[in-house]
């Protein structure tokens, strides 16, 4: 992706608002599967889904550049299969497997894509806010121009992390967006609950920092509000803040129903009258797109992530004896020889035996 949706052509303006309305629908679609694969126990460990974040999710990643970086935390489907990641290879990843984009090793919290600057996919709580700050740093002292979009929580604002980089990020002069998504509750706690100031945005200014907040069920608008703060943070290196409202539909995590800190009826008025990917059908049916055009997109999506699912299912587990692999750096054996599996006693293959405690 990586373009504004404002172009001087109407009929290239349709075509990309097309492509990203493809890519809200798959984004909705895949979290749909990946909730009804859980509860087949088909995926394991955690799985939090983001339905009816798709517009800030997709609008955020489309104004990155190929070679910027994106940065995000446990919440990352949408993020990854917005920034390229097939359906195949992600919902591989979610059943562990192989083929999955981190070759069954992270599952549902961790996706990433280095190729693509996708960096994951953090399980803790603004663990990856200095990940990004430091990829930013990398940027400058390497004197490219590039920028980074970290994404978070709001409940992540509250964490050490937040305030230790939103520091060095200003003080520095550092290309990073930290996106605040704010779904309205961290776990099942009200934000204005749980932050004296509940506007995200507006601790930005103790850092010296911008910082604005948008509709984050508005494509247009998290499009350009993203554009426009990523490119001055490319540009002019220029850090900011950029809290996206919008809402989850699903609780915190599949293993939450999400009904006992919130009403039905206030997860009806978001997901009846705010329902971003419906706000966008409706402007694609007021530019002139054929309603069987529209449906055609969102059949494709669902698809592809009905072959993601056949896909991941055929694809072959995590050879045992690799799962270690890849956990330290070249060149630092010595310095971990004491933490491979079995070391006390020698050994140097990780093995399980399927019989022990039986």
């Amino acid at each position: 992706m990586g373009e504004s949706v404002a172009t001087e052509d109407p009929s290239v303006e349709t075509e990309h608002r097309l492509a990203l309305y493809r890519a809200m629908v798959l984004s909705r679609e895949f979290e749909t599967e990946a909730e009804r694969q859980y509860k087949a126990a088909k995926i394991g460990g955690y799985c939090h889904l983001s339905s009816g974040q798709e517009a800030t999710t997709v609008g955020t990643v489309t104004a990155l550049e190929e070679d910027d970086y994106l940065v995000t935390g446990y919440r990352c489907h949408g993020f990854a299969l917005a920034r390229g990641v097939s359906a195949d290879s992600a919902m591989a990843e979610l059943f562990g497997r192989q083929d999955g984009c981190a070759h069954g090793r992270g599952g549902s919290m961790h996706l990433l894509d280095v190729e693509r600057h996708f960096y994951g996919g953090w399980g803790i709580v603004a663990g990856q806010l200095p990940i990004a700050t430091g990829l930013a740093l990398g940027i400058v002292r390497q004197d490219r121009s590039q920028a980074v979009l970290c994404e978070l929580g709001e409940g992540a604002v509250n964490m050490g992390a937040w305030h230790e980089s939103l520091n060095l990020a200003s003080l520095w002069k550092l290309p990073v967006v930290f996106l605040a998504v704010n779904n309205e509750y961290g776990m099942g706690t009200a934000v204005d609950r749980a932050s004296a100031e509940p506007e995200v945005f507006r601790r930005a200014s103790a850092h010296r920092m911008h910082g604005e907040r948008v509709d984050g069920n508005d494509l247009d608008a998290v499009v350009e509000a993203a554009t426009r703060l990523l490119t001055l943070a490319r540009e002019e290196r220029e850090p900011a803040v950029l809290e996206a409202v919008t809402y989850r539909y699903r609780g915190h995590s599949v293993a939450d129903a999400g009904l006992a800190y919130r009403t039905k009826d206030e997860i009806a008025e978001w997901s009846g009258n705010r329902d971003p990917i419906e706000l966008e059908r409706s402007r694609l049916l007021e530019a002139g797109v054929a309603a069987g055009e529209i449906e055609a997109i969102e059949d494709d999506a669902r698809e592809e992530v009905k072959r993601a699912v056949e896909f991941a299912e055929a694809s072959p587990e995590p050879a045992l004896d690799g799962l270690a692999r890849g956990m330290h750096a070249p060149g630092s054996e010595a310095q971990f020889a004491g933490m491979r599996a079995g070391s006390p006693f020698g050994e140097e293959t990780l093995t399980f035996d399927a019989g022990l405690g039986s």
